[in-house]
This record gives C-alpha cells, sequence and structure tokens, in this order.
C-alpha cells in the first residue's frame, strides 16, 4: 500500500462544501462514507473491494462489465498453473501492440508525460521495477535491481532501491532490459506447478517489498496487474500524444 504523508485528513467531515473540478490523488478512501451529493459526472478510478452506491454494491457490475469489454480481464487471476500460462502471452501480445504503436512516435514524445502521468518510457521503467520486486526478489531470491528502474512515487527511499527520476534512457535501451525481465518471467511460468503456487516465500534484507513473507499468488498476481493496468494507461496516453 502506497504511503500517505502529505496530509492526513481521517476522521474528516465535509460539510456543506463545493468539490466542483476537485483532484483527489493517492488518497486513502478506507471506510469513507459521501451523503447527500449531487454530481452530473463523478469519475473514480482505484482499486475497490467494495463500492456502495446508493445502497448497491457495484463492484460485481463493474467486473463483470470489465470482463464484457476485455476477455483476458477475468483471467489475471488465476486459479491455476496453467490460469497463469494461459494469460501471460496474452499480455505479451497486448504489450507488443501497444510497443508498435508507441514507436510510430517521434521518440521525444515518449518521454512526455499527459496530465501528469509517468511518460511511455517511465512506464517501461515502472515495469521493470515490477519485476525486479515481485518475481525476481520476492519469488526468486534476486537481490539487485536495475539502475533504471523506477519506483512508484509514493513509495519511500529504500535502501539498496534505484530511483532516478530524471533519467531519459532510449527507448530501445530500456526495450532491451525488458526483454529480459520477460523472458526470465516466461521461463519461470513455463515452470510453474500448482504446488508451487500454494507456497509462501520469505523475502529478506534491504529493499522493496518489505522483508517478510508473502503467498507466491500475492507476488504473482501484482505481476499480473501492473502489466495489464500500465498498458491500458500508456494506450489511454498514447492516444492523446498521437492527437
Amino acid at each position: 500500500m502506497a504511503e500517505f504523508r502529505k496530509q492526513d485528513l481521517s476522521g474528516s467531515v465535509f460539510d456543506d462544501v463545493d468539490l466542483t473540478g476537485a483532484l483527489f490523488h493517492n488518497v486513502l478512501l478506507r471506510d469513507v462514507r459521501i451523503r447527500g451529493a449531487w454530481a452530473e459526472r463523478l469519475v473514480i478510478e482505484g482499486g475497490f473491494e467494495e463500492l456502495v452506491v446508493n445502497g448497491v454494491d457495484v463492484v460485481p457490475l463493474w467486473r463483470a462489465e470489465m470482463g464484457r469489454q476485455h476477455p483476458e480481464f477475468s483471467m489475471l487471476t488465476p486459479a491455476d498453473a496453467d490460469g497463469y500460462r494461459a494469460v501471460w502471452p496474452v499480455l505479451e501480445e497486448q504489450w507488443a501492440v501497444t510497443v508498435d504503436r508507441a514507436r510510430a512516435l517521434p521518440e521525444e514524445r515518449l518521454h512526455e508525460r499527459v496530465a501528469g502521468e509517468w511518460s511511455f518510457v517511465e512506464t517501461l521503467r515502472h515495469m521493470l521495477f515490477v519485476h525486479d520486486a515481485w518475481l525476481r526478489r520476492a519469488v526468486l531470491g534476486a537481490t539487485d535491481y536495475d539502475p533504471l528502474d523506477l519506483p512508484h512515487d509514493e513509495m519511500p527511499d529504500l535502501e539498496g532501491v534505484p530511483r532516478d527520476p530524471d533519467a531519459r534512457p532510449a527507448l530501445e535501451q530500456v526495450l532491451e532490459l525488458r526483454a529480459g525481465r520477460l523472458a526470465t518471467a516466461r521461463r519461470f511460468f513455463a515452470e510453474l506447478t500448482d504446488e508451487g503456487l500454494q507456497r509462501s516465500t520469505t523475502v529478506t534484507g534491504p529493499g522493496y517489498p518489505e522483508a517478510g513473507t508473502y503467498a507466491v499468488t500475492r507476488c504473482l498476481n501484482a505481476v499480473l496487474d501492473e502489466e495489464w493496468w500500465h498498458r491500458r494507461f500508456a494506450e489511454r496516453d498514447l492516444t492523446v500524444l498521437e492527437g
């Protein structure tokens, strides 16, 4: 979970307040209640186990609609090793299409941020970090990161974890690094067994994720989720850059 260090408004009551056009970014909304609210359009993006709108939990409806629009969405929570083997090539194929789309743009555009979100190259650098953290470190026991790894902005500085937001590597340099990470994941999923999915893994030493014990499925699902969602974000922003 992200660290929320800038302002703590937990327990606050907003009564008779006009929040038109407000942006809540990187906020923890656990057990938040909104009453007597009016909006012609309300956009919410985030992760929710339960989201109740006028007495109705809309998360199951959202999941069903996501599955209708994106058939692979329901594959992101595999029940067995074969499920991981089935979804991984789908994610790789989708990313290949997105990368081809990005290559059609001038290189400098791929370093541009849209609405304050990561640039395309920064997104790929973050995916390096995801693999180094949740697969190589947490599951495979690796202790190194690449200097171009880009952690999420909200993560505090941790010993041994690189953070160079000003780096501007070429697209092909980052793609070469990413190809190695994808190959590692491909080999791992090819050899994955149902028994291996049932075990836990122990992370030691400084770094991210922090030292502790994690279910292997927790680690692998983090990789799947990050791959799927960040490609969607990249596609969204490429549309703006192309325009």
